[in-house]
């Protein structure tokens, strides 16, 4: 386990990420990180369901694609467009076990890799910038940084993608209903299995609200 933190730095990261996610204008820059997490995640699954994967776009107004071949149809392409709006709330709810076990380190090197990684597929110029500049930050934290910092910057990271993972889900039933958001992951996964669209914005709000709740629990106790 961590050791005991004071008040200051135990509340202080959750409090920072909450501002980062509630406040609409800081949002707005913020939450390309969660898109690079939610592209990630979509990328990831369709490597490890076989799929070939062609490239990653960051684009500035915090959305993404991912490019991959295969079959158009079937239980890959089902998890590789469920994984998008997941992903950040289940690796928030991974980093919340690794913070709680005194594994921050691992932690911080572990998202440079991870980072490294999906840099290679990236396609874009704001995309390469995005990657690099969060890589940069990971790296500089986990090799200059004290150890009471290391883990002050965990629990920001593992706050800021469970309280960042719930937000995107709201904001994407929202552009539904104003119909702005025809080819969305739900609606892309609604045409494929026949199931409305509405069932898998519940179902991403099942996961990462799920996440959230549960990563908390485990974190209020440090």
């Amino acid at each position: 386990m961590l050791e005991p933190m004071s008040t200051l730095a135990k509340w202080a990261p959750a409090v920072l990420a909450l501002v980062l996610v509630a406040s609409p204008g800081i949002w707005r820059v913020s939450r390309n990180t969660i898109t690079i997490a939610h592209e990630g995640g979509h990328a990831l699954v369709a490597l490890l369901t076989g799929r070939r994967l062609e490239g990653i776009k960051l684009n500035a107004d915090t959305s993404g694609v991912t490019v991959s071949r295969g079959k158009p149809t079937g239980f890959a392409v089902v998890l590789m467009y469920f994984a998008g709006y997941v992903t950040p709330s289940l690796l928030g709810l991974g980093a919340a076990a690794l913070v709680t076990t005194d594994n921050v380190r691992p932690l911080l090197w572990a998202t440079v890799v991870l980072l490294a990684a999906m840099l290679i597929m990236i396609r874009n110029l704001f995309g390469v910038v995005s990657v690099v500049a969060t890589g940069a930050i990971m790296f500089a934290v986990s090799w200059y940084a004290t150890e009471e910092w290391q883990a002050a910057f965990a629990l920001f990271v593992t706050w800021f993608l469970l309280l960042g993972g719930v937000r995107p889900v709201g904001e994407l039933q929202s552009r539904r209903l104003r119909g702005r958001a025809p080819n969305s992951d739900a609606d892309m996964l609604a045409r494929i299995t026949r199931v409305p669209g509405l069932v898998w914005v519940a179902l991403f709000a099942v996961v990462t609200v799920g996440s959230l709740l549960l990563g908390g629990r485990m974190l209020l106790p440090l």
